[in-house]
């Protein structure tokens, strides 16, 4: 008898191409995905990783399996499904994705309520790009994920993914005291041209919204800094190094010596909860849908 978890292991590094990967979407250590595989190779007698680099590849008999067990886990997500619908309360587990800001401006909030109400409800977060999450949800790796597009670059929705619309986060360009743009009390696009920015790193939903707005006026933008985390791009601000285009999700008090200057058109980062159609019954899905919106809603005002 081959046994869940194992099969929901191999399957996790199939997806994500990694054992490194597939831990931290599951919620584990890297060496227990690794002790599941190797126990599912005992189990199976079959290789089922090989070493290729410093990483690992599925063999042939590996990729059929992991194949097998993505249909049989989306059978025991059915019978949960029908089973948690039956009880009519969020019961069992519920793996949460979600955007870096969101993670830390959003989900401490509705995760602690989740737990508080619902004390037979394991809800786990793990922290994905926006780029990411919709595929795993697809896939099944995931069962709930908040996401964001931009006004000017909507995202499409995977096939198999069903979403809500969580509420919209406005950006405000922030800019050193004494910088020129500090005491206008609203900017335009062609205020923006010829500045030096600090943004996020190429590849990342805001920093292609950036690129594509700026551009707009018909100059290359200037991205001088470039750095993940928006708290560090106020530091470099405070420190006069730039302005940046910051939403307020996640944002967190302004340093001292930065102002917020609004920008006109005001971007617009929209945020959407995602999950499979088949789990919609889930009473875990709705009420986690609900309680984000309720305290996205209390944010927002």
């Amino acid at each position: 008898m081959l046994d869940l978890s194992r099969l929901r292991a191999l399957h996790a590094v199939s997806v994500h191409g990694s054992v490194g990967a597939a831990a931290i979407a599951l919620g584990y250590t890297p060496s227990a995905v690794s002790q599941q595989v190797a126990k599912l190779e005992r189990e199976t007698r079959t290789r089922l990783l090989e070493r290729q680099g410093r990483g690992v590849v599925l063999t042939d008999a590996a990729q059929q399996l992991a194949a097998t067990a993505e249909q049989l886990l989306a059978l025991v997500e059915q019978a949960e499904t029908t089973l948690e619908e039956r009880r009519g309360q969020p019961t069992g587990r519920l793996l949460v994705a979600a955007f870096a800001s969101a993670s830390r401006g959003l989900l401490p909030s509705v995760l602690a309520e989740l737990a508080a109400r619902h004390a037979s409800l394991d809800t786990r977060l793990t922290e994905l790009d926006p780029h990411i999450s919709p595929g795993l949800v697809a896939q099944g790796v995931v069962d709930l994920a908040v996401t964001h597009d931009w006004d000017i670059s909507p995202r499409p929705v995977p096939d198999g993914v069903e979403q809500a619309v969580i509420g919209d986060d406005p950006s405000e360009v922030i800019v050193p005291v004494g910088h020129p743009l500090a005491e206008r009390d609203t900017l335009q696009r062609t205020d923006l041209v010829g500045r030096r920015w600090i943004c996020q790193p190429a590849g990342s939903v805001c920093h292609d919204w950036l690129v594509r707005t700026l551009r707009t006026t018909g100059h290359e933008p200037d991205l001088a800094y470039q750095v993940a985390e928006y708290a560090t791009q106020l530091e470099l601000v405070a420190a006069g190094l730039g302005i940046a285009l910051v939403p307020r999700l996640g944002r967190g008090p302004l340093p001292a010596g930065v102002v917020a200057v609004p920008l006109e058109p005001t971007p617009i980062r929209r945020l959407y909860a995602l999950w499979r159609p088949g789990a919609a019954r889930r009473p875990a899905i709705t009420e986690a849908v609900r309680v984000l919106r309720e305290h996205y809603g209390r944010l927002a005002g």
